[in-house]
């Protein structure tokens, strides 16, 4: 009896594992359980990665797209597998599979969200901020910038889209990355009197990320560089800009008595 017992009790994690790998989708053996149509394979696809089975998932949805190329089902499996590919973390696999729908399918009813999730994917895939390692902005911007190109052409193309707001605050969030590099960039320039590199800096993050928080500042050190290199009428463009956009800026005064200077 304590024999029978002992098996029993030794023999129940071991089914409970088994039966763990097993679902209504994949047989006891592992084999998946495939359907007789598109959208019931599609559908169990959707099972299996709602359950975070991303190898019988994708299995799922290659299925339908090699066995039923013409349905819509194929389409919206091609999606399905970008998102496991996002899901996964994998977000440079995700932003290429995204766009390939994109370009492939230019009138498909969920275009608008592959190309949204084209942008997300990079501002993922983009460096973060993270305890003892340099801050986001001084590392590389490539994603970011990729992924703000992305999010423009999504705003731009798609205004009426459920995903729209979504994307605007995110286009926000990844050109306020761009703009603190420029402003990173801008401030070691010009703590070392290098001008010509500073008021660069500061030029392109004014004209390319207008509004951030760092315009007014930028604006009068662009005026500040520009003076230095004798390069009177970009000085005044800066300071014009700085009295026009921020008339209640601290530096105005100042502004104006050094453009009334410089003219």
């Amino acid at each position: 009896m304590r024999r029978t017992a002992l098996a029993l009790t030794l023999a129940l994690p071991l089914a409970a594992a088994v039966a763990g790998c097993t679902s209504k989708n994949v047989s006891f053996t592992g084999q998946l359980k495939y359907r007789p149509s598109a959208e019931e394979n599609y559908q169990a696809g959707l099972e299996e990665k709602k359950s975070e089975s991303w190898v019988e998932a994708v299995k799922f949805f290659e299925y339908v797209k090699t066995k039923y190329p013409y349905s819509k089902f194929a389409a919206l499996s091609e999606l399905r597998l970008a998102d496991i590919k996002y899901e996964m973390g994998r977000y440079a696999e995700a932003a290429d599979a995204y766009q390939q729908f994109v370009q492939l399918r230019p009138t498909h009813e969920e275009v608008d969200y592959a190309q949204y999730r084209v942008g997300l994917s990079h501002l993922k895939d983009a460096p973060g901020n993270f305890a003892l390692f340099p801050p986001a902005y001084e590392k590389d911007q490539r994603s970011v910038e990729k992924a703000v190109t992305a999010l423009r052409d999504f705003v731009q193309t798609h205004p009426s889209s459920k995903y729209y707001a979504e994307a605007k605050k995110h286009l926000t969030d990844a050109e306020g990355r761009l703009a603190a590099h420029e402003w990173y960039v801008a401030e070691f320039y010009y703590k070392r009197e290098r001008w010509a590199g500073a008021a660069g800096r500061y030029e392109t993050l004014v004209e390319k990320y207008p509004g951030t928080r760092y315009e007014p500042e930028a604006l009068w050190k662009l005026a500040q560089a520009c003076t230095r290199m004798d390069e009177k009428y970009r000085a005044r463009t800066a300071l014009q800009k700085l009295i026009t956009r921020h008339p209640d800026d601290s530096r105005r005064a100042e502004a104006e008595k050094l453009l009334a200077a410089l003219r």
